[in-house]
């Protein structure tokens, strides 16, 4: 079941009525945890990312390191075309397989500050790939890094046709003996070159050492250059541009954009920085490129807020080009409508036509071209709401879920407690929502949907789906585990496969 290639279209395709709901399968895990196995901090995945060819898939976690994977069921499919095409008639679902990891970021001292940098890896970004190599952006707190991966012979040394271990006189001494100013050992025992004695009518020919280049290959991940300095704040956003030459980073208050080829200096594009800090009232919380347009981003705010910009405007971005919020109800404010307001992560549909954001409670789907709502609210965890209270007092209300989209913009996903994930049908009329969770079963939780009457394009404008709960959750959110919770998670930007994180371990599906 391929989702080739359409882009966001099919989050207002009419034609036909909304796809039948998929049924989520298991595909593999990596560093599954044993029952009663304690998951160390620096093993928990704190980013995932694909490739744009989905051929390639980066992890980043807790202790600075970065692991790909590469997909192996795409590899050596020589054959008919018959062959071919009888594979395409059954389901395949893409299989990767551990490739390389290598330490992207150190820990680190700010000693002006007094202030520790923490390893962790908040964002990775593929390159475009070049010459058979991988490139990516990887980011900490402060500091991002531009990696090179590449396939790299092995050098041998070629051996001398005279094996010193047999030549007279060899002592056996394990340890070497001392050696004075001249070269010559100290110990008149140990003067090889006394003792050195040529076979009778000499070498015909003295072969040296040779550096040869084997036919073996090993992984070599280099760090090619090195952005820093650039930020106060915590960098939370890292994006490449559809030119292939620049990328953005964004911490709380300021957004810069850099040349790849430029290290030591960047452009500042937007400042949300008052003159006065008791004056701040939002953050910058996500920063995203349009995926098409190279002039164009989105980035996002603890308000609740999308702003879209057009870097031709202004050197200095302070102006927007468009504003997405949704209206506050009259009568809900309350203490917690602020801090569940603000986003936590927004993703471009493949054509740029859509914008997905996750906010704590809800997943939204914005039409670039309508800022005047959302065109659909998908509710992820509505039963938490009344423990608003005590998921403030354990600080669960400040976790910052992911949200992706798959690539024929059908469907939309974003994770939960207890290790649960939502998937919804982004089409018109659709009523998909499934909750699956990351184990090797992860239809154990489903249970289905009723069927909702498909709405008209006029009512899909505040559609707002509730989506079916976990079975395993009461009504009030008692039965959910917030020391379980899927942050992080990522869409197969061709098929309808999911990569997602539960502390140390990774899942895959596929539909």
């Amino acid at each position: 079941m391929n989702g080739g290639g359409g882009g966001g279209d099919g989050a207002a395709s009419s034609g036909g009525g909304p796809p039948p709901p998929l049924e989520w399968r298991f595909s593999q895990v990596f560093g599954e945890r044993t029952a009663g196995e304690e998951v160390q901090e620096v093993d928990i995945i704190s980013a995932i990312e694909f490739d744009k060819s989905g051929d390639h898939l980066a992890t980043g976690d807790r202790g600075g390191r970065v692991v790909l994977f590469e997909r192996t069921d795409n590899k050596d499919n020589g054959g008919s075309r018959r062959d071919a095409e009888q594979m395409d008639y059954t389901v395949r679902h893409p299989e990767f397989r551990y490739k390389t990891e290598f330490q992207s970021h150190e820990p680190e001292f700010d000693y002006l500050k007094s202030l520790e940098i923490e390893e962790k890896i908040n964002k990775i970004r593929w390159c475009q790939p070049a010459n058979g190599a991988l490139f990516l952006l990887s980011t900490n707190d402060k500091t991002i890094k531009y990696w090179k991966v590449q396939e790299k012979k092995i050098k041998k040394i070629s051996e001398m046709n005279i094996d010193p271990s047999k030549t007279p006189g060899q002592p056996s001494s394990s340890s070497p003996p001392p050696v004075v100013a001249n070269g010559v050992h100290a110990d008149p025992a140990h003067d090889y070159l006394s003792k050195f004695s040529f076979p009778p009518g000499g070498l015909p020919s003295l072969r040296l050492p040779v550096v040869v280049t084997s036919l073996e290959t090993s992984l070599v991940a280099r760090c090619r250059r090195v952005y820093a300095h650039a930020h106060d704040y915590h960098i939370n956003s890292i994006s490449n541009s559809s030119d292939g030459e620049t990328f953005i980073s964004a911490d709380d208050l300021r957004v810069n954009l850099w040349n790849l080829e430029i290290s030591n200096q960047s452009f500042n594009i937007v400042d949300v920085k008052p003159t006065n800090m008791e004056d701040l009232t939002e953050v910058i919380t996500s920063a995203e490129f349009h995926p098409i347009h190279c002039n164009m981003l989105a980035y996002s705010s603890s308000k609740g807020s999308i702003r879209l910009i057009d870097m031709r405007q202004s050197a200095l971005c302070d102006s927007h080009t468009k504003l997405f919020e949704e209206p506050e109800a009259p009568g809900s404010r309350s203490f917690f409508t602020e801090i569940i307001a603000s986003i936590s992560d927004i993703k471009f549909s493949k054509d740029g036509r859509y914008i997905l954001s996750r906010d704590y409670m809800t997943l939204k789907l914005w039409d670039i071209n309508m800022d005047s709502g959302p065109v659909a609210s998908y509710q992820v965890h509505e039963h938490l709401r009344p423990k608003l209270c005590d998921l403030y007092e354990n600080d669960s209300i400040f976790d910052k879920f992911e949200c992706c989209l798959s690539g024929d913009g059908l469907r939309v996903a974003t994770g939960s407690y207890s290790n649960l994930f939502r998937v919804f049908g982004a089409s018109q009329g659709s009523t998909e929502a499934a909750t699956l969770e990351a184990s090797k079963n992860p239809m154990r939780r489903q249970i289905q949907t009723p069927a909702r009457p498909s709405r008209t394009i006029s009512s899909m404008t505040r559609m707002v789906r509730r989506g079916s709960e976990s079975p395993g959750a009461e009504a009030n959110g008692n039965g959910y585990d917030f020391t379980n919770k899927l942050l992080h998670m990522a869409w197969h930007p061709t098929e309808n496969s999911i990569a997602c994180a539960a502390a140390n371990s990774l899942y895959m599906y596929y539909a």
